[in-house]
């Protein structure tokens, strides 16, 4: 496959990606928000897959772009809102894809979802230290009581849910778009197969996460 071919197709993924992503905010809008003001959506797992499959430079274009869509069409937290969306998924999405791209193997997948993760978490207890009294109105101190308490834990189980959708969604992602010949084919040292155990850990991986959301909104 030539570069500018390469190239065409992956600017075309891209697109798919930043489409898919805004589409995965549209549907997590039925999700209620988590205090009023925090919502879970899925996109930073379609954004971790770019990330896997392009490198982080991808997920930071893709972030923005959708981030600002979702700011000019369905959000009402304006620019505060934006700059939140692109830090948290930046913050999450970036790491896991620099490790990644190390080496391209299902355990660095893992160790970089679980840095992103990390990642995402103690980035956001200072962003929203900094940021959310300024849009919320309150004082610094209302926020910094609901640092351990809301935010760690809410940022916590939304890297985890995304974290697992990213294990369980890659691979058929990869594989859908290898057959319609808009990525190569992995050579044989990197190709994968599926593999029982890994699939049943994503899964459990996921339904924990998942769990732990009901039970943190009070829905179980």
């Amino acid at each position: 496959m030539s570069n500018t071919s390469n190239k065409t197709h992956q600017i075309a993924i891209t697109g798919v990606l930043c489409a898919v992503s805004f589409i995965a905010v549209l549907l997590s809008r039925v999700i209620p928000d988590v205090e009023g003001f925090l919502s879970y959506d899925p996109k930073d797992a379609i954004i971790v897959i770019a990330g896997f499959i392009y490198g982080p430079i991808t997920s930071i274009v893709i972030s923005l772009i959708v981030s600002f869509i979702e700011m000019i069409t369905i959000s009402g937290t304006g620019i505060y809102g934006f700059l939140m969306n692109v830090v948290s998924t930046c913050a999450f999405a970036c790491p896991a894809a620099l490790i990644y791209h190390r080496a391209r193997r299902m355990r660095w997948a893992i160790v970089g979802l679980g840095v992103g993760m990390v990642s995402m978490t103690a980035v956001m207890l200072l962003w929203n230290y900094i940021i959310t009294p300024l849009y919320m109105g309150v004082d610094r101190a209302v926020v910094v009581a609901m640092l351990p308490t809301v935010f760690l834990p809410f940022n916590l189980i939304k890297s985890g849910i995304n974290a697992g959708l990213t294990m369980v969604l890659y691979k058929p992602i990869v594989g859908t778009l290898r057959r319609a010949k808009l990525l190569p084919e992995a050579d044989a040292e990197h190709k994968g197969h599926f593999n029982l155990g890994f699939t049943l850990f994503s899964l459990a991986v996921l339904a924990t996460f998942i769990l732990l959301f009901l039970s943190f909104t009070g829905v179980i």
